[in-house]
């Protein structure tokens, strides 16, 4: 039985077609793998390699927001190992930017923080790591590595001389983790 006021209930027109036009019933359907000739190397092609050595040891850098301390630390992290290391920063409750006076701190040490933005430690919770840096001065949830407490004050609302000087502190247990992990000394 149809409702008093029609199918709609008396609402007006979406003003759209009042008819479903034919079913295509292969636009949803799984595409087919492409065929194996794909995967057989062309000649002169550079051949495939498998990853071999080590894997790169990771360290995740986690502080409240990941707006300031973890980022900062992520930036010297990744201009003091190259690629010798994997490095990544998160907050336990992620802020919307990373704060404009961190980037400012960050050139003043020659590392821009472009590309990087807070993120929330329970995309990493899984992922294994070397090493978990907490500068947030709270308890963690269960991580896939070691975890290692880094006292450092969270400089958000304050002055840019507390800013460098949190920088400053980030940057002496960077270089010395740096060293650690690659059993390179980092200048």
């Amino acid at each position: 039985m149809v409702p008093p006021g029609g199918i709609r209930g008396g609402r007006p027109s979406l003003k759209g077609s009042s008819r479903l036009g034919p079913r295509n019933p292969l636009q949803n359907a799984p595409k087919a793998p492409p065929p194996m000739a794909a995967y057989i190397a062309k000649p002169g092609a550079e051949p495939m390699r498998e990853a071999t050595g080590p894997r790169a040891k990771k360290i995740l850098f986690v502080c409240i927001g990941n707006s300031c301390r973890s980022q900062m630390a992520e930036g010297f992290a990744r201009k003091l190992a190259g690629n010798a290391l994997e490095i990544r920063s998160a907050g336990l409750s992620p802020a919307g930017i990373v704060m404009p006076d961190t980037h400012d701190v960050m050139k003043e040490h020659g590392i821009l923080l472009d590309g990087q933005f807070p993120k929330g430690i329970e995309l990493m919770v899984r992922e294994p790591f070397d090493v978990v840096i907490n500068m947030s001065g709270e308890l963690l949830p269960r991580m896939n590595g070691r975890v290692v407490e880094w006292k450092v004050r969270d400089p958000i609302g304050q002055n840019m001389t507390v800013y460098r000087t949190v920088a400053d502190q980030i940057e002496v247990l960077v270089r010395d983790l740096v060293t650690a992990m690659t059993g390179e000394s980092v200048t």
